[in-house]
């Protein structure tokens, strides 16, 4: 392909880029069906018919992956249904989700849409296996790494392959997603570990209601394409805003963890402890994590700047345990990055 051929490629693609963006994603006609995801979506009902499940979750075309609460519909991202726009998501957020990814979300969400379809979070025995309902989600958790409590399903920034720890109606969508997924072995990957009392215990449940028409049939659809009146690129100026608020409010409360407030003198900026660590703290993530010196000089750049905006210090004689908190705070980081690709702000 010649030199001039490609200009005319690029020249071509920044046009469409431009219309797009300027266009009202309302306005762009967006439908599931003959879209890209939509033999994904036809994959997960084959798999649930395979398990004999008779309900089948409507999907409709939104802003983001999600299940209205209690409402059995699932929600995927509007830019899923159109390659272009799959491409201008790349180029804005650093990412597209790929197939596998796709297919464990779809499952993800079937898993809440059961459990409202079904009512299930009602009976006693769910709250007893997965916890109360009704709980207050929390925006931030600390979760527990190296817990056997809870299977291991999708990657969400910023917890790592954690999610399931957020909240009891997590648990049950990432334990179902589990039992749900062709050959994932549950049974023989998770023997050993407590969390396969709450695999048998979904496995017996949907024995139990698979044939069953679903209790709860409303369908309240969250912000459906044809709705969002926004312009694509007020979209993403939105939508980077709120990863940004994110992120921060994520890495500044695991700071100030590390950096407490701290009284007297003299102090010592956190920053400069950083700055001081950085050439043993790149080396550490490197090896510890799969990401590249750029990656991890990126999130050592992110954490120094966070302190020294937030004015966080420490005493001359905490140097010891600031050193030791530090590294474990960055390679956690870095292995969240590598499970998420992302870490923004």
């Amino acid at each position: 392909m010649s030199a001039k051929t490609i200009h005319k490629l690029v020249q071509s693609w920044e046009t469409v880029r431009f219309e797009l963006l300027n266009s009202r994603i309302s306005d762009l006609n967006l439908r599931l069906a003959g879209s890209p995801v939509e033999p994904l979506v036809r994959r997960l009902y084959r798999e649930m018919e395979a398990k004999r499940i008779r309900f089948k979750p409507v999907v409709y075309l939104t802003d983001s992956w999600g299940c209205p609460d209690r409402s059995p519909v699932i929600g995927i991202p509007f830019y899923l249904a159109d390659q272009r726009l799959a491409r201008i998501e790349e180029e804005q957020t650093g990412e597209i989700e790929n197939s596998k990814r796709i297919m464990a979300l779809l499952r993800h969400e079937a898993g809440h849409a059961v459990n409202y379809a079904y009512r299930l979070w009602r009976r006693p025995s769910w709250e007893e296996v997965f916890g109360r309902f009704t709980r207050p989600y929390r925006d931030f958790f600390r979760p527990d790494q190296f817990s056997r409590e809870y299977v291991k399903h999708i990657a969400v920034f910023p917890y790592g392959r954690t999610y399931a720890q957020k909240h009891p109606d997590e648990d049950f969508a990432e334990t179902f997603a589990v039992w749900l997924t062709p050959r994932s072995g549950w049974r023989a990957r998770y023997r050993t570990w407590p969390v396969l009392r709450k695999l048998l215990y979904v496995n017996g449940l949907m024995r139990e209601i698979r044939r069953r028409a679903p209790e709860c049939s409303r369908r309240r659809l969250l912000h459906p394409v044809e709705s969002m009146g926004l312009l694509l690129a007020d979209h993403y100026g939105k939508q980077a805003e709120r990863y940004r608020r994110a992120a921060r409010g994520y890495v500044d409360d695991r700071l100030r963890e590390v950096f407490p407030p701290a009284r007297g003198t003299p102090l010592r900026p956190a920053s400069e402890l950083f700055r001081k660590l950085r050439a043993r703290l790149l080396e550490r993530i490197v090896l510890w994590s799969t990401l590249s010196e750029r990656e991890a000089a990126a999130i050592l750049r992110k954490l120094e700047s966070r302190s020294k905006a937030l004015k966080l210090s420490y005493r001359p004689g905490q140097e010891g345990q600031r050193i030791m908190d530090v590294v474990s705070l960055t390679v956690a980081l870095a292995l969240d990055y590598a499970y998420t690709g992302r870490l923004t702000g």
